[in-house]
Order: C-alpha cells, then structure tokens, then sequence
C-alpha cells in the first residue's frame, strides 16, 4: 500500500530537512500573477484575484493563501530556489512538472533550468468551462513545464503520456482550494513515476496531487504552509490511503 507524509510549514524552511529521495516533483505553485497591472497584482488577496464575485461570497470557506505578492524577477528567483531544494531530492532520470499561466511561462522555464533540471517541452492544461471573453480570445488553458534530471530512461515498461490534458476545476462542495486541479487530470500526470514511486509536492494545497499519487499506487510527501489547507489535505489523504491501489 503506498505511504503518505505531509509537512505544513514552508517549503524553503522544510525542503533542506527532508532526504528521501523521490521520483518525481509534481506542484502547482502560486503563479504571482492574476493582474494585470502590479497594483492589481500586489493589493488584492488571493482569494480576490482568483475567485469571482459569487465565489467569495458563497458560504463553502475555500480560505486563503499567502505569496502571491511578487514581481516577476522574484517569482523566478524564488522558484528557482525551491525547484533547486527539489532537484536535490530528484532521483536521476527523475521529472519535475510545474504548473504555471500564460503570464509566468517564461519566468517557469528559467526558474527549471536554473534549479539543474534539464527542460523537456511544456503540456497543456485546457480548462472546457473557462469564462468566454467578449471580442478575445478564450483563456481556457494553463502550462505544465516539465524538464528531467539529466538523462530519462523508459526502461523495458515505459509509460506513454499526452501532452494535453483536459479537464474542469471541481465546483461547488468539491472545490477544497482556491486554484484546486482536477484529479484526474492529476492522475495521470502521476503516472510518470514508475509504480511503487514516490512523488513530491512542495505546494500541496488540499492534497489533490497526494489523492492522485495514491489512487495511482504512488507514495507521496507534501508540504502546505496554509495550516487550513494542510488539515483539509491530511483529512482528505487519510480518506483515500485505505482504499489506494496495492
């Protein structure tokens, strides 16, 4: 049955403890973006940025999260430092999948390659029931950077993933977090680490990379800073251990 750990403090504070290698990162960080200007990208909360009006006014408490208030310039920073923390951890051979919008793209790419990874191509995320924008282009989708750590061998069993994936963000009582991502597009994802693997996840949010690692037959180890969002995500994980894959 596969294992689960997950930390709550912050990944910059934790990730130099921590010592067991892993065969994948998969996370999500706080994109720093959701504005278009930097006033409105520093003087609203993420829960202001990220949710419409509806949204924050319903009653299901999605909470808040912190670091949402960089610069560009200190975004890459920044992450780069984090995905350096991971990279560390990274078995060789191991992939590295980082969520990012259209906005933070190239900042991601940098911040990959300056950690150590090796940067392999960028994925697609569509999103089918984005809002449609009058006289514009839809903005349906959101990136997946991934890289390796130095060279990736398929071995005699190799996995054979998309490169688009599709699928909406849960609604109403099945939303746990703000920016949550579908499960099953997690899942799949999950998949790049051979069975029995371990995937990490320094930004765990509500756990939904843990719950797909799990249904996967994949270990997990995450770290949450939100200590809200942490519980939600030890109770969720707690839930799903007993009936993971063998």
């Amino acid at each position: 049955m596969p294992t689960w750990t997950l930390h709550q403090g912050d990944a910059l504070t934790l990730l130099p403890t921590l010592d067991e290698p892993v065969d994948a990162v998969i996370c999500d960080p706080p994109y720093n973006s959701g504005g278009r200007t930097m006033t409105e990208r520093t003087s609203r909360t993420a829960r202001e940025k990220y949710l419409t009006e509806g949204g924050r006014n319903h009653g299901h408490d999605l909470g808040d999260f912190t670091g949402e208030n960089r610069d560009q310039r200190s975004y890459s920073a920044w992450l780069a430092m984090i995905l350096a923390h991971t990279y560390r951890l990274t078995r060789p051979g191991g992939a590295a999948l980082v969520f990012t919008d259209w906005r933070q793209l190239p900042a991601t790419s940098d911040a990959l390659q300056a950690a150590g990874y090796t940067w392999r191509g960028i994925a697609v995320w569509r999103k089918p029931i984005a809002r449609p924008q009058p006289g514009r282009l839809r903005q349906e989708c959101e990136f997946i950077v991934w890289g390796s750590h130095g060279a990736m061998i398929p071995g005699n069993a190799p996995v054979y993933l998309p490169g688009h994936f599709t699928g909406s963000q849960p609604r109403g009582e099945a939303r746990l977090h703000i920016t949550q991502k579908p499960v099953e597009v997690m899942q799949q994802l999950v998949r790049i680490v051979p069975e029995g693997g371990t995937v990490l996840d320094p930004f765990a949010g509500a756990g939904t990379t843990g719950a797909a690692a799990l249904l996967e037959g994949r270990g997990f180890i995450g770290i949450e800073q939100s200590a809200t969002y942490a519980a939600r995500a030890r109770h969720r994980l707690s839930e799903i251990a007993p009936h993971a894959a063998a």
